[in-house]
């Protein structure tokens, strides 16, 4: 027969229509849907050319160009493929085989650790005190704490209040908390461009939901304006928290 169609084309069709709305998704987010769109209209004539009208010569040259654009792609989009490969790996479905190798010990938050950011985000929020805290989880955040001033220093309620009070010189950025330390402040967050952001959510929620899009930790955002507590993880906002909850998330968050 001229041409076979069965049940392994179309599983074939599906899943390249599946890739081409995630990469769709994730182009719409960064703000490089045009990039995406001439991208699709290249291959869409390059197939054309050399498959259906057979062109050697324009055909040999769009490959060429195909090629070498590949490279290009990857220095271009570099951040939306760290993104794309991060949600792949980081997806429930695919989790569990981390969790098979995880040891048992590492089952178990220490819930000392949590207590000291409830009760400073409890602090700040009723002075209305701005502030955002990244707690690392499985990524490691080195790329984060250069962008800041290292501290390295014990989590202690006083010392979150200190560094997020209003005339604090490092009160503008983000502390990192790793490994039960508070490893830096004032450093600096990929901003999120999702366009479902509610309009009353300012920077500093944006910078948290991007720093939980692009990598797996847990983002405490106390808010300047009202005062109201929530936590980034995983691209998704809990909002409005009171103690109980943030403590609540943060335990459940803080789980491998």
């Amino acid at each position: 027969m001229f041409f076979e169609f069965g049940m392994k084309d179309v599983i074939d069709i599906f899943l390249v229509a599946l890739m081409l709305f995630y990469l769709y998704r994730l182009m719409k987010e960064s703000r490089s849907l045009n990039v995406f769109i001439g991208i699709i209209v290249f291959i869409l004539v390059w197939l054309f050319v050399s498959q259906i009208l057979e062109m050697r010569l324009l055909g040999s040259i769009m490959d060429k160009l195909v090629s070498v654009g590949v490279i290009g792609l990857i220095v271009l989009f570099q951040e939306e493929i760290r993104k794309f490969l991060y949600s792949l790996g980081a997806h429930q479905r695919f989790r569990f085989i981390m969790n098979f190798f995880s040891s048992d010990a590492k089952k178990n938050v220490d819930k000392t650790a949590i207590l000291p950011i409830v009760m400073a985000c409890m602090s700040m929020a009723k002075g209305k005190v701005g502030a955002l805290i990244v707690i690392e989880r499985a990524t490691p955040l080195d790329d984060i704490v250069e962008t800041g001033d290292i501290i390295d220093a014990n989590i202690t309620q006083r010392l979150i209040e200190n560094i997020f009070f209003k005339n604090s010189p490092l009160h503008d950025g983000a502390m990192v908390i790793s490994k039960k330390r508070i490893k830096a402040a004032g450093c600096i967050l990929p901003v999120s461009h999702n366009q479902d952001i509610p309009k009353s959510l300012g920077l500093r929620h944006r910078a948290a939901l991007g720093m939980s899009q692009t990598s797996d930790a847990l983002v405490v955002v106390v808010s300047e304006e009202t005062g109201r507590i929530a936590v980034a993880l995983n691209g998704t906002f809990h909002l409005r928290l009171s103690a109980e909850e943030l403590e609540s998330v943060l335990a459940e968050g803080l789980t491998p």
